[in-house]
């Protein structure tokens, strides 16, 4: 009998139907965990998330093994052949349930409001619970971009995809504990951080990112992946000039 994941239960007042209806399995299946069978590790990590303790509290014994690569097995806690596979559930999911920070860093980031066309006011509504949010998209005038585009085959479509993209997240720019910034850096991996849980999207060369590979790491003891990541997210976030609307109102209207 896993005590720790009944008690946890039964402590948020949640049924073992409610837990399996959030994993999507049958609650039969939910019923052995609780019985003592380790979920699969996508499902230890609804679970957790679903009753806001650490994976490790309710299966400690799940994933300790250290790869030949060097990162535990702890610390990855799922991966997708392509970031428009991860459902859009699991997005909503992990802003809903993050109570630090959220950090994004991409280039255009077109999906993150076209998935959720009241990603602002979530976001805004995080801020105000005390979350502090964090958003870097490319620099639509910067070469990066421009490289990033021809690299693509897409010329300065790139660019208007981040003018677009930036237009949902106007009434962030001066909502407190929120900023946005640009960047002009060449960029290798998307990022998105959600308190102790990180989904990293390695960029491969003349792909769009949303071809490109994810996976899910979380933040444990010994968490190297997650350390370094998180080290490249700060190190553009410094270099980042921040957004200002009224400019790049400005100078999209310069261009037409």
């Amino acid at each position: 009998m896993n005590e720790r994941l009944r008690s946890a239960l039964v402590q948020r007042g949640l049924s073992v139907d409610e837990v399996a209806q959030a994993c999507t399995v049958d609650p039969k299946t939910a019923s052995r965990w609780i019985s003592g069978r380790i979920p699969h590790r996508r499902h230890r990590w609804t679970v957790a998330n679903l009753l806001k303790v650490d994976e490790a509290y309710l299966w400690p014994d799940a994933g300790q093994k250290t790869s030949r690569f060097g990162a535990s097995q702890s610390e990855i806690v799922d991966t997708y052949p392509n970031r428009a596979s991860v459902p859009r559930d699991v997005w909503i999911s992990l802003m809903l349930g993050t109570m630090k920070q959220i950090d994004v860093l991409v280039y255009s980031g077109t999906f993150f409001a076209q998935t959720n066309p009241h990603v602002e006011r979530m976001l805004q509504e995080r801020a105000q619970a005390g979350v502090r949010v964090r958003l870097c998209f490319g620099d639509p005038e910067g070469e990066a971009v421009r490289t990033r585009g021809r690299e693509e085959g897409i010329g300065d479509t790139l660019a208007a995809k981040i003018r677009a993209s930036l237009t949902y997240y106007r009434g962030l720019a001066s909502h407190p504990g929120c900023e946005v910034r640009l960047h002009d850096t060449t960029l290798y991996t998307s990022l998105f951080r959600y308190d102790d849980l990180l989904m990293v999207n390695p960029h491969i060369w003349g792909q769009p990112a949303s071809a490109n590979p994810l996976f899910q790491l979380r933040r444990t003891d010994n968490a190297e992946w997650f350390q370094r990541y998180g080290e490249g997210f700060e190190a553009v976030w410094k270099v980042a000039r921040p957004w200002a609307p009224d400019r790049q109102e400005h100078n999209s209207s310069g261009q037409n």
